[in-house]
């Protein structure tokens, strides 16, 4: 079996990070909306993470941001003119429109896409789909992005296979890899694949009451069948709807796994003993169960905490660490709880560090958000567009355009300014010559 290693594919903060509270169910995003953001200093903390896991020994890429404000949507629905025009025309007919065309949102790289490494599929190729993301009209606006984008990362056609996002329609709603966890002995080992949905239209009344839920059962299904999965090694489980109505809007918020660990509340799953069982069978060998009661701390504790949001990565020496938010380190029943974790020797988890990415927090994204975790082969690395594989060189050439192009903070008010528009579409077109990516943005074509 040829090794394999996680690589992790940051998404890039973009220069139009805003709080505009577009997400609902989102906690710390409608909690924050109307508030002044920082877009500068959150592209430096999402850079100072991605810093720090190639410090960790593992392979760290970014991708670039979505071009924003994206006037050909407003285009699309009826609105003419110059930019001046149709930004005020927009904000005049319905004020949601301008941070919905604004949003930097696509910095959440966990939702770009469902991921099945070569290990997984029979044919022996790397799957990508692209999540369409429909459930909200300002995500549903990137897949046409990302796919080109993960097209010229992933071009080889003998290595991978980037699929078209699902259909457009609430049938197939998709988030990406905020709703999967891949579980293996081994990154390069065969694995079992899980796959969290929310509803069931076989089973409508099932789900949340609150919040809408994101994920469907079908969406799950068709990506399983396009990634060529074996279905005794595919695992199909239901978020637990009352963790939805809490703010667990993605499963990525309530659970998480690295190899045979496990990590997740009590109140994440609506069958967690079954589901493990599903699991460890094909997986051959028993997970590693780290699970937090209600005893331990609350679904309110993990929504705004993020615990589970953190990353768990292996270094080198065949360890674990944790990647958590500074919020999980600030609320004492959860940095307990970790104390303990990283204390006990029968889980490999055996050190923790926390990162200040509070500007992405605040808009409800934590550090396993912010990346795409892909499995790859040494020949399949060798084979990705290596101009967005992260060194201390691009790095520099990185912060040095953040500190050059983005603003320091960005109110709503900002959002009617069409010079700033411009003066942002010129910074991408800059990024892409950074990052060797010519022609990936509409307006450069």
């Amino acid at each position: 079996m040829p090794i394999a290693r996680e690589s992790n594919f940051d998404g890039l903060i973009g220069p139009t990070h805003n709080y505009a509270g577009l997400s609902p169910g989102n906690v710390a995003s409608v909690t924050n909306a109307g508030g002044t953001s920082k877009p500068k200093a959150a592209a430096l903390q999402g850079l100072a993470k991605m810093k720090t896991l190639m410090d960790l020994g593992l392979t760290q890429g970014v991708l670039p941001p979505q071009h924003r404000p994206d006037l050909s949507a407003l285009r699309r629905i009826g609105f003419t003119g110059t930019d001046e025009a149709i930004l005020r025309d927009a904000h005049g007919s319905d004020p949601t429109l301008l941070p919905a065309v604004w949003s930097a949102s696509s910095m959440w790289a966990a939702n770009a896409a469902t991921v099945s490494p070569s290990a997984d599929t029979n044919d022996g190729k790397l799957h990508i789909t692209p999540a369409n993301l429909i459930s909200n009209y300002h995500r549903s606006l990137e897949h046409p992005t990302t796919t080109r984008m993960l097209r010229m990362i992933f071009s080889d056609e003998d290595r991978f296979v980037v699929h078209d996002p699902l259909p457009d329609q609430m049938r197939f709603a998709d988030e990406g890899a905020a709703n999967h966890i891949r579980f293996a002995c081994a990154h390069g080992d065969p694995g079992v694949e899980m796959f969290v949905y929310g509803f069931d239209r076989e089973d409508p009344a099932g789900g949340a009451r609150k919040y809408p839920s994101r994920q469907t059962r079908s969406a799950c299904q068709a990506i399983a069948r396009m990634h060529r999965l074996d279905p005794i090694k595919t695992v199909y489980t239901r978020q637990h709807p009352d963790a939805i109505d809490a703010g667990v809007f993605h499963n990525d918020v309530i659970a998480t796994g690295n190899e045979s660990v496990f990590m997740y509340h009590e109140q994440a799953f609506a069958t967690s003993r079954s589901m493990i069982t599903d699991i460890a069978g094909p997986l051959g060998r028993e997970l590693n169960i780290i699970e937090a009661c209600n005893s331990d701390f609350s679904l309110n504790d993990a929504v705004t905490s993020y615990l589970f949001n953190s990353q768990i990565i292996t270094l080198a020496d065949g360890s674990m660490a944790l990647i958590a938010p500074l919020e999980a380190q600030e609320n004492p029943r959860v940095n307990r709880f970790v104390e303990r974790m990283i204390g006990d020797a029968s889980n490999p988890i055996n050190t923790v560090r926390f990162l200040d990415v509070r500007e992405s927090m605040r808009n409800g994204g934590g550090p396993a958000c912010l990346r795409l975790r892909i499995v790859l082969t040494d020949q399949e690395l060798d084979a990705v567009h290596q101009g967005v594989l992260m060194s201390d060189k691009l790095l520099a050439k990185l912060m040095r355009w953040v500190e050059k192009h983005y603003p320091d903070e960005l109110s709503g008010d900002d959002l009617l300014d069409s010079s700033l528009a411009r003066a942002l579409t010129d910074a991408l077109d800059e990024l892409t010559l950074i990052l060797d990516l010519p022609g990936l943005y509409p307006f450069q074509r």
